[in-house]
């Protein structure tokens, strides 16, 4: 097991999904931010079913700054509930692990660089 993470975000536009990415590689919370095309949801919501067009973020970075980008991620994201959801990257190319550690800020940087 290692210590970076995907987070997956849904949005409803390309723009609003390349203003979190921009955000989030901004201010070093993620080393990579991957946008799909539409996607195709559907789900429950305040109690019907529901389908619409979507985009997903692939986000890449590490699992102690989840909270810092939850955070960011919810601060600027239209849906009232947005998706926001941490898994786990059991392992992977040596090479590509290091360079998402080497590219994020350490958790405390952040609250240190706004004081």
């Amino acid at each position: 097991m290692t210590d970076n993470v995907v987070i997956m975000v849904t949005a409803s536009s390309r723009r609003e999904c390349r203003k979190i990415a921009r955000r989030l590689i901004e201010e070093k919370l993620a080393a990579c931010v991957n946008i799909t095309q539409p996607i195709q949801s559907v789900y429950r919501w305040e109690g019907k079913v529901q389908q619409s067009k979507e985009f997903l973020l692939f986000i890449k970075t590490r699992r102690e700054l989840f909270p810092q980008v939850k955070t960011e991620i919810a601060l600027i994201h239209s849906y009232h509930t947005p998706e926001i959801i941490c898994l786990p990257i059991i392992d992977g190319s040596p090479n590509y692990l290091q360079w998402i550690r080497d590219s994020v800020c350490p958790a405390a940087e952040p609250e240190l660089a706004k004081e």
